[in-house]
């Protein structure tokens, strides 16, 4: 079968027993970096076969992992961290197996999605994942017009070099809106700041962002 494991989004205490015994367990292991995935599997002692998996072979990896089911061999696909598949590569492969009438499971773990949902104290009944936000000026200012009338929680990700820039559209855009800027989640320095676009620009640009973050943003209201 082919098993999606969630893996640690910063801190390797965050791996599963389960996800240990299925990487350990597994015929072969693909993944979207085979360096950092390596070095997970060295420290946890495993020496199973390493392939990668990432957005640029993704179509052509989907066929080899379908050959490799066929032929009665388990395949554990991981990411860089976190879900495979969300905002990672795995769909393609997913669906290659499904409509090849192959087994799919999953080892659930760690989501900086989910994670900074919950963290950002805003509703969680109702959101919705909208991936990276666009790096041009025109696509990231008709993205965030489009969380005017959006009621739902809305997570999105963002890169440390790019977040003033999309505070400085969002202070244009949706300037009372409250947002939650959730940096290196599970990790040593994890921070989380609430405010409006205008309050966390300026706090951002006295101290400019690094390492890994995730942009929450509060719901219109009714």
């Amino acid at each position: 079968m082919l098993i999606l494991v969630a893996t640690p989004i910063g801190n390797l205490g965050d791996l599963s027993t389960r996800a240990r015994e299925t990487l350990a367990e597994a015929d072969l292991v693909y993944a979207e970096d085979t360096r950092h995935t390596g070095r997970m599997l060295q420290q946890l002692g495993s020496s199973r076969p390493l392939r990668s998996c990432h957005d640029h072979n993704e179509a052509a990896r989907a066929v080899e992992i379908v050959e490799h089911l066929k032929a009665g061999r388990t395949v554990a696909l991981v990411s860089d961290a976190g879900t495979p598949g969300v905002a990672d590569p795995a769909f393609r492969v997913v669906r290659a197996a499904i409509e090849a009438g192959q087994i799919v499971s999953m080892v659930p773990g760690p989501t900086s999605v989910v994670m900074a949902l919950v963290l950002s104290g805003f509703a969680t009944d109702r959101f919705v994942f909208d991936g990276w936000l666009p790096r041009r000026s025109g696509g990231l200012r008709r993205q965030l017009e489009g969380y005017l009338s959006e009621g739902r929680t809305v997570v999105v990700l963002d890169s440390p070099h790019r977040l003033l820039k999309s505070l400085a559209a969002a202070e244009e855009v949706l300037p009372d809106r409250r947002f939650a800027v959730c940096r290196e989640l599970t990790k040593r320095f994890e921070d989380v700041r609430r405010g409006s676009p205008a309050e966390l620009r300026a706090h951002y640009t006295q101290r400019l962002p690094k390492g890994e973050l995730v942009l929450v943003i509060e719901g219109a209201p009714k």
